[in-house]
């Protein structure tokens, strides 16, 4: 496994701790409302599923850290998180905001792509 492919995974591991923090506990506040063009309205009316929304994106956070903890032998487990949260960005950006394919798609894309490259080259 590549350092870069490391690297990659945990800026998206963390993107997703980042995700978790504004669903779970800033949705209703400022910055959580800015992050996601809410009104005051609209986030309380949505603050549980948002939370909700927040600990999947825990989960997923979770599973690739654990993925790089297992190092090389965490190959698979890498692998089967990223394309959870590749598919999760896509469907994203198809039934919400053509933005989350940047925000999350694009990156767990380019993960994957130097997670592979870095198995090959090796």
């Amino acid at each position: 496994m590549s350092l870069v492919a490391s690297i990659v995974i945990a800026l998206v591991a963390l993107l997703h701790v980042y995700f978790l923090v504004l669903e779970m506990f800033l949705w209703d506040k400022p910055a959580g409302m800015r992050a996601f063009g809410q009104t005051p309205e609209s986030a309380a009316a949505t603050k549980v599923l948002a939370a909700n929304q927040g600990l999947y994106n825990g989960f997923l956070a979770a599973g690739l850290l654990w993925g790089l903890w297992l190092g090389p032998e965490g190959f698979d487990v890498q692998v089967f998180f990223l394309l959870c949260v590749l598919v999760a960005g896509l469907y994203g950006a198809v039934t919400a905001s053509r933005k989350i394919l940047f925000v999350q798609a694009l990156p767990a894309a380019v993960a994957l792509a130097l997670l592979y490259l870095g198995r090959v080259v090796a």
